[in-house]
C-alpha cells in the first residue's frame, strides 16, 4: 500500500483498543510502538496515528483534525455527531441500559414517584426520561455509575455488555435504550477530497475483508463423480464451488467459502452425500 495516501487515523482507548489493534493486524497493518504509546506507527506510509478516549475520537472526527477512526455508535449518537459510518465491525457489541436496585421497581417499571438518574450519557438519558413520561433529575457520572444506587441515585443509564457488573451491584435491567459496537467513521469533509476518500475506502477495503474473513471458512472435500452435483447443491458459497478434476479421473475436488456458524450442520450432510478427505481451514481475508 505505498501509494496510499496519509490519512489522520483515530484509534480508541480502553475496552475497544485491543480488538481494534487485531483488526489492523490482520488487515496487514500491526500497530508499532506498544500499548502505552498514544502516536503509535503501522505500516502505511505517512500515515498519523493517534489514541484517544472513544469521546474524543468522536470529537475530533467532527470537529476535522481526524480524517478517520474507530469509535462506538453510543458515543456517536451521544454527542450528536455528524459522521459518516463506513463500516460496522460488530466488534464490542453492547447494550445502554436503565438498570435499578429491585427495590425500586414497581411491577418492572421505574416508579413513578421523582427519581434520581446517573449516566455518563446526559443527551440520551435527558431523551429517554422525556421519552419514558419520568419525573426525574439527572446526575452526571464520571464512570463507575453502578455504584450511584441506591443512595445517590435511584436508577442509572449505563453500557452492559455481559450484564456481569450491573448484577453483582444488585441491579435490574428494566429498560433498553439501544445497542452499539464499534464502528469506523469519517469526517463528511475527508470524503469530499478525492485522494482521501480513495485512501479511506482501500482501509474500508481491508477491514471488511478481514471481518469477512472471520465469518467463514474454507472447506475442501473430494467426490466421486456421481456424487457431485448432490453435493455441490447444499454448498452455501459467495459465487459457485471451485471444482478441480481429480488425478486420473477418479472424482473432483471442490472447494467453497461456507458461513462458519453453519459449519457443524453442514459437515454431515456433506459425508451423508458422498464427500471425503474434508479439509477445513480458515482464510486470513476474502476479497469478493
Amino acid at each position: 500500500m505505498s501509494s496510499v495516501e496519509p490519512l489522520r487515523l483515530a484509534l480508541p482507548k480502553g475496552r475497544m483498543q485491543d480488538k481494534v489493534f487485531a483488526l489492523l493486524a490482520d488487515a496487514g497493518l500491526p500497530v508499532r510502538g506498544g500499548g502505552r504509546a498514544y502516536r503509535p506507527q503501522i505500516g502505511l506510509p505517512g500515515a498519523d496515528l493517534k489514541i484517544l478516549k472513544p469521546q474524543n475520537v468522536v470529537e475530533m472526527l467532527q470537529a476535522g483534525s481526524r480524517d478517520v477512526g474507530f469509535a462506538g455508535a453510543d458515543w456517536v449518537g451521544e454527542l450528536r455527531a455528524e459522521l459518516v459510518e463506513l463500516l460496522d465491525t460488530g466488534l464490542d457489541p453492547v447494550r445502554m441500559v436503565a438498570a435499578a436496585p429491585a427495590s425500586v421497581l414497581e411491577d418492572g417499571r421505574p416508579p413513578t414517584r421523582p427519581v434520581v438518574v446517573a449516566s455518563e450519557y446526559e443527551t440520551t438519558s435527558r431523551e429517554w426520561i422525556r421519552a419514558r413520561g419520568l419525573r426525574a433529575r439527572f446526575v452526571r457520572s464520571y464512570g463507575a455509575t453502578e455504584v450511584f444506587p441506591p443512595e445517590d441515585a435511584d436508577c442509572i443509564v449505563d453500557i452492559a455488555q455481559s450484564g456481569d457488573t450491573l448484577r453483582a451491584n444488585n441491579l435490574v435491567v428494566f429498560d433498553e435504550l439501544l445497542t452499539s459496537s464499534t464502528r469506523l467513521y469519517a469526517n463528511p469533509a475527508a470524503l469530499k477530497a478525492p485522494a482521501t476518500r480513495a485512501a479511506i475506502d482501500r482501509l474500508v477495503m481491508l477491514f471488511r475483508s478481514v471481518l469477512e474473513a472471520r465469518s467463514r471458512v474454507m472447506i475442501e472435500v473430494n467426490v466421486a463423480p456421481g456424487d457431485l452435483e448432490r453435493l455441490v447443491s447444499i454448498l452455501p458459497c459467495m459465487r459457485e464451488p471451485t471444482v478441480a478434476a481429480l488425478h486420473g479421473g477418479c472424482g473432483y475436488a471442490v472447494k467453497s467459502a461456507v458461513p462458519r456458524d453453519r459449519l457443524a450442520m453442514l459437515i454431515p450432510e456433506i459425508k451423508a452425500r458422498g464427500g471425503t478427505d474434508l479439509v477445513v481451514f480458515a482464510p486470513a481475508q476474502i476479497i469478493p
